[in-house]
């Protein structure tokens, strides 16, 4: 297995040198590391937490390029399992996500993680050791109940102060994206070398390296962060999954993935009939990925600095659909898959950025974990509703047909958007407090309301913690703590 990592390595070094110059990865790199105000302990953490996260994602996402290809060659191949293969994860994955977080809760984060990674190599084993799709949608499953997520985020949280969290929070989510990428990149090369089997063999050798770095890299949890702010709460899943403006969110990132996975059912078969060899398939990706950043950013920014994060948001939907009609109407021309392919990702990662940032500042003050629980919950269940409903279309009406009916859908979340309130700017924070009586918890929240720029406060006084949405131009954070700890 380590002599297939070898081969694999050496096949991609020139590739690898010819699509990323070593100064970006040197410039990526360093811009992470001179964060100001993070400590050693919350660099390391943020770095290799990030990493982990990210090698497990890649893992996950390198099969999408390349499996309605590959797929082919399996025993038992009809689209309708190549759907579950490609989404079959994704159910593992919303069913235990919320559950692995209260496990890290109970027995430690460290623990829970490594033993989620231990699943998740199990898996890969298993689909790299399959002939048949039938294992290979095992595999994948099996990979799936490796749901760390949460317990990352948790550890994260553990090692990082209040006001420095955020930066640790950005620093995993700027590796989730870039894991992103790679594998749309890496994916069709490291396919071509080692077949689809040794694919899964070197997701399988990434997550050893993972373990490693979370058993001997990753400092020790120092402090613990309050638990409603990254563990769900089961007690508040139920009345957050019915929140209006929440649910909607909660739709509209099932709906996002659930037409990325369905895409990846036909959209490398598209390539390869417009005339591109597979393992030249990085060439789209890659353009078409890092012009969809280019292209998102300067929407981003007008977005925040003119105030139109709604406007914008529902814009970005409408992009989306758009981009999957024209996958629709136009399907051989290799120019429109192109142009199809560049208008879905700058969409895609639109709405991927933005809508947990518009999450965190929707969540009532002290259920963010629980509200985070829910979100990926929908998520994932969007890309195993993706994959099944793609294979079914696929072999019912015909591939092209997908893009038809995820254009449909995206037009019916663009409608739910409409009914978004407005959107308030705001932070949430939680600070730890001396009360420990109901009666005196009341009265200091009624006290902190009634201060200048705090919108939301709620205290736990079982648990010693105090949760506030704040307007960060107007509050005086130094005052809140004064009062908290007198």
């Amino acid at each position: 297995m380590f002599s297939l990592l070898g081969l694999c390595c050496a096949s991609l070094h020139g590739k690898l040198m010819a699509i990323f110059p070593t100064s970006l990865f040197i410039l990526g790199f360093s811009n992470v590391m001179s964060v100001s105000g993070l400590n050693r302990i919350e660099k390391i953490a943020a770095i290799t937490l990030a990493s982990v996260f990210g090698v497990r994602m890649l893992g996950l996402f390198m099969i999408l390029p390349v499996f309605a290809i590959y797929g082919e060659q399996l025993t038992g191949y009809s689209p309708m399992w190549l759907g579950l293969a490609i989404g079959a994860y994704g159910l593992t994955q919303a069913l235990l996500q919320i559950p692995m977080g209260i496990l890290s809760d109970k027995f430690g984060r460290k623990p829970v993680i490594l033993a989620g990674l231990v699943v998740f190599l199990i898996g890969s084993i298993v689909a790299a050791m399959s002939e048949t799709i039938y294992g290979v949608v095992l595999g994948r499953a099996i990979q799936g109940m490796g749901a760390i997520a949460s317990a990352v985020l948790a550890l994260a949280a553990d090692l990082s102060r209040e006001e420095q969290r955020p930066k640790v929070m950005a620093t995993i989510g700027m590796f989730i994206g870039l894991s992103f990428t790679l594998a749309m990149i890496l994916g069709p090369i490291v396919a071509d070398v080692v077949g689809l089997s040794g694919l899964f063999w070197f997701t399988g050798l990434l997550t050893i390296l993972a373990m490693a770095m979370i058993q001997f890299m990753v400092p020790n949890s120092v402090n613990k962060a309050p638990r409603g702010d990254h563990v769900a709460l089961p007690a508040q899943i139920s009345r957050l999954i019915r929140h209006p403006q929440l649910s909607r969110l909660n739709w509209g990132v099932f709906i996002l993935h659930m037409a990325l996975t369905a895409c990846f059912v036909t959209l490398p078969k598209q390539f390869v009939a417009s005339g591109l060899a597979l393992e030249n398939h990085w060439q789209i990706y890659l353009p078409a990925l890092l012009g969809s950043f280019f292209l998102m950013v300067p929407f981003m920014i007008f977005a925040i600095k003119k105030q139109k994060e709604k406007p914008m948001f529902s814009a970005a939907i409408a992009l989306l659909a758009f981009a999957l009609f024209l996958l629709w109407l136009l399907p051989s021309g290799f120019w429109s898959l192109i142009l199809s392919v560049v208008l879905f990702f700058t969409a895609f990662n639109y709405l991927e950025a933005t809508m947990p940032s518009i999450l965190s500042r929707i969540a009532p003050a002290g259920v963010k974990g629980s509200v985070m629980g829910v979100y990926s919950s929908s998520q994932f269940l969007g890309a195993f509703v993706g994959g099944i409903v793609g294979g079914f279309i696929a072999s019912q009406y015909g591939e092209q047909t997908i893009f038809l009916v995820m254009a449909v859908v995206t037009v019916i979340w663009l409608l739910l958007s409409f009914g978004m309130q407005p959107l308030k700017k705001s932070k949430s924070f939680s600070f730890a407090t001396n009360i420990t009586g109901e009666e005196e918890a009341k009265k200091m929240a009624e006290l902190l309301i009634n201060m200048p720029g705090v919108i939301e406060a709620t205290l736990v006084h079982t648990e010693a913690v105090a949760y506030l949405k704040v307007d960060d131009k107007k509050v005086d954070l130094i005052a809140i703590k004064a009062l908290l700890q007198s």
